[in-house]
């Protein structure tokens, strides 16, 4: 299909802040780097490989969750909101960290968390204590059914019933994950409080945002209504499992704006700072999050390039329907890979993932990397009694283990890959000696020089920054679209399959010179009228006429 009316500008007179132009880089803590030989990542790792992340040409870091934990969710479930894990370091290695990393013109984003606390929380343990307990309405309890059975069909993303019982105060209480992760009610005002008070708390220290984990979480229905099963859904009914049921009355309640709004709101009171959501979610009802009068998130994550299939049309499909219902005024943003998900390297291959890589790159919106795609790391085969992941560990048949996309960093040929002097906490792929940060770093060729050129082209271009997207051409191989901002226009064209593709868009003639290809030879030369492209072959034209 051809596209040559549908323009998507950023607004025209919108103030550009930093997230708008920026790079994303998401390090999960325990796996960047151990700098006290213990073989967990920490803060005083991450500040010595912050002049990498300079150079790669990042601009901001996001640091998945460092406060006190007992790690039942390794992180996700926070006992204290104010403090640092031992494992990471103290809040002094933290106040290192913020400076280092605003010394180096960089931003920081921290994950907050507000969904759900540990079970070990002293607002949990004090809401368990007794029913008549302050306390007790800041997580959701409720009564069995009259056979003393759950009070609804709700289940826990991690599998088995989203409910548990208290033997010591007779009632259950919701958690949309592990038992050990009690979810907050946030109906409750005094609730809100206390974690807009966690937020200006960071906020005053001076970091640059927050991530805020499973935001469509956080309200549930009131009147805790059974979720319908997915039609025709062909799960075990005596075991269900989370997808088998829509989760209309426990996600993406109405009254969940209010709450980001109260949010933003705290967040817009501080010099520019960003709030950005986790929402895994169709896009109508992503685009919901940016709030009225964008006065929600400033960026809800948007997983399309995730959750899609790798189909050329369906990927082009998405991009454009995602263009076409941004609210006016905001801003979009892409994701390829994270901590809960398989790698890009590995859903896709190598080849795939550097096409996958320009995409990200040269698409509207603010990117995100995770930390180790820019050198094709892959997930890493974990032996069954390895594994650690609790949902892993929960569902063991269903090969549903995050581990092997949390591996650690591979930095160098050293043992450990340099990360750390001792045995890491995850293995390490047999061969980290081959495919790390020092390897490529000087080899052209590589995926590592590959990302770095794509970042230098993008941070240098004001059309490939913030400029303009309109699409051009899709088929069952091909996306193509413009970049553009004033005089200067990029055409790039993507070749999503392994076979020999033809770009030729019937009622206009490109030319110009190729800029950048995941194809090196090509690079300066010239191309008009009809382009071929080898197969996993991009490619970026500066158009000159």
């Amino acid at each position: 299909m051809e596209h040559t009316t549908a323009i998507f500008p950023a607004e025209p007179s919108a103030q550009y802040r930093w997230w708008h132009h920026g790079i994303i880089y998401q390090v999960y803590p325990r796996s960047f780097q151990d700098s006290n030989g213990d073989g967990v990542g920490d803060l005083k790792g991450i500040i010595t490989r912050l002049d990498y992340l300079q150079w790669l040409g990042v601009d901001c870091l996001w640091l998945s969750p460092i406060f006190p934990s007992p790690m039942a969710d390794f992180g996700y479930d926070i006992s204290d909101y104010r403090g640092i894990h031992p494992l990471f370091g103290n809040m002094e290695d933290f106040d290192e960290l913020l400076s280092e990393v605003h010394r180096r013109g960089l931003k920081l984003l921290l994950d907050l968390v507000p969904n759900h606390t540990s079970d070990q929380h002293p607002w949990f343990l004090e809401s368990r204590s007794s029913r008549d307990n302050p306390r007790r309405d800041w997580y959701i309890w409720h009564d069995g059914k009259a056979d003393g059975s759950v009070p609804n069909n709700w289940l826990s993303v991690f599998g088995g019933p989203a409910w548990e019982w208290d033997s010591h105060t007779g009632q259950y209480y919701y958690h949309a994950f592990l038992k050990e992760q009690p979810d907050l009610n946030w109906r409750n005002p005094e609730v809100q409080q206390a974690m807009l008070d966690v937020m200006r708390f960071w906020l005053e220290k001076g970091v640059d945002g927050f991530r805020v984990d499973v935001m469509w979480h956080m309200i549930k229905d009131s009147q805790l209504r059974d979720n319908p099963p997915v039609p025709n859904a062909a799960g075990d009914t005596a075991n269900p499992l989370y997808d088998d049921y829509l989760p209309v009355y426990s996600t993406d309640q109405p009254e969940v704006h209010q709450i980001v709004r109260m949010m933003r709101e705290l967040t817009d009171a501080y010099d520019d700072r960003v709030l950005i959501g986790e929402i895994y979610l169709p896009i109508p009802k992503l685009v919901t999050y940016y709030g009225q009068d964008n006065s929600g998130a400033h960026l809800p994550f948007n997983f399309q390039l995730l959750t899609l299939p790798w189909n050329s049309r369906e990927i082009a499909g998405a991009i454009d329907a995602y263009e076409g219902a941004l609210p006016a005024g905001s801003w979009p943003n892409w994701v390829l890979s994270n901590h809960d998900k398989p790698r890009i390297a590995s859903r896709l291959g190598l080849s795939q993932a550097r096409i996958a890589a320009m995409l990200l790159l040269t698409l509207r919106g603010t990117p995100t990397i995770y930390y180790g795609d820019e050198i094709g790391m892959t997930d890493v085969p974990i032996p069954l009694d390895e594994i650690v992941d609790p949902q892993g560990l929960n569902m063991p048949d269903m090969n549903v283990s995050r581990d092997p996309c949390r591996t650690p960093m591979q930095w160098s040929p050293e043992i450990n890959a340099g990360f750390s002097a001792r045995k890491p906490w995850l293995r390490l792929p047999y061969n980290a000696a081959r495919v790390n940060v020092e390897k490529q770093k000087n080899d052209t060729h590589s995926m590592l020089s590959f990302y770095r050129k794509l970042i230098d082209m993008r941070k240098k271009s004001a059309a490939l920054s913030v400029g303009s997207y309109s699409p051009v051409y899709s088929d069952g191989q091909l996306i193509s679209y413009l970049r553009q901002e004033h005089d200067e226009t990029f055409l790039i064209i993507l070749n999503l399959s392994h076979r020999p593709a033809y770009f030729r868009p019937q009622n206009t003639s490109y030319n110009g010179i190729i800029k950048l290809s995941t194809e090196e030879e090509r690079i300066g030369m010239r191309v008009t009228n009809v382009i071929t492209l080898a197969g996993d072959e991009g490619l970026l034209v500066q158009i000159d006429d």
